[in-house]
C-alpha cells in the first residue's frame, strides 16, 4: 500500500496522478469505514439481520442474531423470513419491507422463532439500507421475553387477586345475608377460592368437635353429623394454633403435626385420610373466641400455600360471623314466638277471658232473674249470646293467629266478618260488615288487608270511644278498596300519625303491597280509613 502511495505521489506533477491520489485516499476511508461498521456488527450484544427487501431471506447477521435463533452461521444465511419469524408477525415484517425508505425506522414488537420451533418475544427496530448493491432491510432484534413473561406474570397475578378480591366481597355478602344458617354454603363458597378433595365444617359443643356439613365426599356425607372427641384443654389449644390455619404437608409423614392429626382423628381417621395427602385446620373464631373449625383435605403432598391458608381463614372469618348471625336469629325467632305467645295469652286474657267471665255470671243469675223478671232475664239472654258469640269471634281470630295458612285460605269478607263480631263482643257496640263480593287477592295483599282491618280496630276499640263502627270492602275493575269509619272522638292525624306506632304500622303494610292508605279525623267527628290496592300497581311493581 505504501509503494502504491509513492508511485502516486511521484506522479503527483501530472493531473492524471492527482486524480489517482485521491481516488485511492476515498477508497481507504471507505475501507476503513466498512471494516469499522463490521467490528460494531459483529460484536453488537442485540441482534442484528440484513435480509433481501425482495426475496426476505437472509443476507447477513450478526453472531448475536444467530445465536439467539439457535442456529449456526451456514444455516442462518440465506434462511427465509418464515423460517425465524412467528406467522403473526410476518405480516409485520413484509409491512415494514414494502413502506421502508432510507433513514426511516420501524419499532414494532414482534415473535421470532428458534430451531427448534420454540417462539420467544422480540423488540425489532427497522430500516432500509443498501448492502452489496441492493435493496435490504437491517433489522436490529432485541429478546424482551424475560420483560415480557414479567409483565404478563404480573397481569395475571393481578387479575386473581382481583378476582379473589370480587370473590371475598360476594362470599361475605352471601354469608353475612343468610339469616338461618346454611353450613354447606360455607364449604361451597370457600370452594370458590380453594380447590379441596373433600372438606368439613365443624363446630365446637362441649369437649367435641361436631361436623355440620362435608363436601367433596358422599361417603363422609353420609356420615354427618360425626364428632370427633378432643382429649383435654391442651389438644385444644394445639388443634387450633392460636387462631392461625395449620397447614399438614403429608399426613402420613412421620411429622408431629401429622401424627397428631392422626391421633386427634382416631376413630374417624380412616374416614377422613383416605386417598388424601395434605390437610389444613382453619380455625373459625369470633373475637378470639374459637367457635368451631373447617378441615380442608387434598389428594396431592403439599398441595395447601400459605396463600391458601390467608384465604381459607378470610372465608372461615365470614363463616364464624355466619354461625353467630344464625344464632342470634335463632334466638330472636325464639324470642319473638314467646313474645307471640304472651301476645295471644294477653289476647285471651283480656277478651276471651273477660266474655267469658261475663257470660258465666249471667248464666249464674239467669234462673234466679227468670223467677223475678222474664223481660229483664230475656235482655239478659241477648247479652249472653252477644257475649258467647264474641267469646266464639275472638277464638277464631286466635286461632287464625296460630295458623297464619288460615287468613290466606279464607275469603276476606269471612275474615272482615270475623274481625268485626270479635270487636262488637268486646265493646258492645254494632258493627257493620259490608262486603260486594268475594274478592280473591294475592296472599300478601289479603294478608296486609286483614292487618291492617285488624290495627284499625284494636284503635277503635281503645281510643275512639265510638257508639257505632262501619267496614265496607268494594271491588270495582281492578281495585279493591277498604273503607272503616266510626262515629267515635276523633282525633287530629296531623299531630298524631308522626309518633302514632299504630297508624304508621298500617302504613308500612300497605305500602309493602303497593297500596295506599288515607285517614281522616277531626276531633268529635270520628275517623275514616281508606285502603286501595290496584291489580295493574302490582304487576308493576
Amino acid at each position: 500500500m505504501y509503494w502504491l502511495k509513492f508511485t502516486v505521489f511521484n506522479s503527483a506533477n501530472t493531473t492524471q496522478g492527482n486524480h489517482y491520489e485521491k481516488k485511492l485516499h476515498s477508497q481507504l476511508n471507505m475501507e476503513d469505514k466498512e471494516q469499522g461498521y463490521r467490528i460494531i456488527f459483529e460484536a453488537a450484544s442485540d441482534g442484528m439481520i440484513i435480509n433481501d427487501a425482495e426475496t426476505g431471506r437472509v443476507v447477513d447477521a450478526n453472531p448475536a442474531a444467530i445465536a439467539m435463533h439457535g442456529f449456526t452461521r451456514e444455516e442462518f444465511i440465506g434462511l427465509h423470513l418464515t423460517a425465524y419469524i412467528h406467522p403473526d408477525s410476518q405480516r409485520l415484517f413484509i409491512e415494514s419491507a414494502h413502506d421502508a425508505r432510507p433513514g426511516g425506522i420501524f419499532d414494532v414488537p414482534a415473535v421470532h422463532l428458534r430451531k427448534d420451533g420454540s417462539s420467544f418475544y422480540v423488540d425489532v427496530r427497522r430500516t432500509a439500507i443498501r448492502f452489496q448493491a441492493r435493496p435490504c432491510l437491517l433489522s436490529v432484534v432485541r429478546d424482551v421475553s424475560e420483560r415480557i413473561n414479567a409483565e404478563r406474570l404480573l397481569h395475571e397475578r393481578v387479575e386473581l387477586h382481583t378476582r379473589e378480591q370480587a370473590a371475598l366481597l360476594e362470599i361475605s355478602q352471601t354469608l353475612a345475608s343468610a339469616l338461618e344458617l346454611k353450613p354447606g354454603l360455607i364449604l361451597d363458597q370457600l370452594r370458590v377460592l380453594v380447590e379441596y378433595t373433600h372438606a368439613e365444617l365443624f363446630v365446637l359443643e362441649g369437649t367435641a368437635m361436631v361436623a355440620l356439613a362435608v363436601r367433596g365426599s358422599q361417603r363422609l356425607e353420609e356420615t354427618v353429623p360425626f364428632r370427633i372427641h378432643l382429649q383435654g384443654p391442651e389438644t385444644l389449644l394445639k388443634l387450633f394454633n392460636e387462631h392461625q390455619p395449620d397447614r399438614i404437608a403429608d399426613v402420613w409423614s412421620a411429622e408431629p403435626s401429622a401424627q397428631f392429626l392422626r391421633s386427634l382423628l382416631n376413630d374417624q381417621a380412616d374416614l377422613l385420610l383416605k386417598g388424601v395427602r395434605a390437610w389444613m385446620w382453619v380455625p373459625v373464631a369470633v373475637k378470639n373466641r374459637v367457635i368451631g373449625s373447617v378441615g380442608v383435605a387434598h389428594v396431592e403432598r403439599d398441595y395447601f400455600t400459605a396463600h391458601h391458608a390467608d384465604l381459607a381463614l378470610t372465608v372461615a372469618n365470614q363463616a364464624a360471623i355466619a354461625l353467630v348471625n344464625a344464632e342470634l336469629f335463632e334466638h330472636a325467632q325464639a324470642l319473638a314466638a314467646m313474645q307471640e305467645r304472651q301476645r295471644l295469652a294477653q289476647n285471651l286474657h283480656d277478651a276471651v277471658n273477660q266474655s267469658l267471665f261475663s257470660a258465666g255470671l249471667i248464666a249464674d243469675v239467669l234462673p234466679r232473674l227468670w223467677d223475678r223478671d222474664q223481660d229483664l232475664a230475656r235482655k239478659s239472654l241477648i247479652d249472653l249470646r252477644r257475649l258467647t258469640r264474641a267469646a266464639q269471634a275472638e277464638m277464631r281470630a286466635l286461632l287464625a293467629e296460630l295458623r297464619p295458612s288460615a287468613i290466606t285460605d279464607t275469603d276476606l269478607g269471612d275474615l272482615l266478618h270475623l274481625l268485626g263480631n270479635a270487636l262488637s263482643g268486646r265493646i258492645n257496640i254494632p258493627v257493620t260488615v259490608t262486603v260486594a263480593k268475594e274478592i280473591i287477592l294475592p296472599a300478601e295483599v289479603q294478608v296486609a288487608f286483614y292487618r291492617v282491618c285488624q290495627e284499625a280496630l284494636n284503635n277503635v276499640a281503645k281510643h275512639a270511644e265510638a257508639s257505632q263502627v262501619d267496614i265496607d270492602l268494594k271491588y270495582e275493575g281492578t281495585t279493591v278498596e277498604l273503607r272503616i269509619r266510626d262515629d267515635g272522638k276523633g282525633f287530629d292525624p296531623e299531630r298524631t300519625l308522626s309518633g302514632h306506632y299504630g297508624l304508621g304500622m298500617m302504613r308500612e303494610r300497605a305500602e309493602a303491597v303497593g297500596a295506599l292508605l288515607t285517614v281522616t279525623s277531626r276531633p268529635s267527628h270520628g275517623a275514616e280509613l281508606v285502603m286501595r290496592w290496584r291489580k295493574d300497581v302490582q304487576k308493576e311493581a
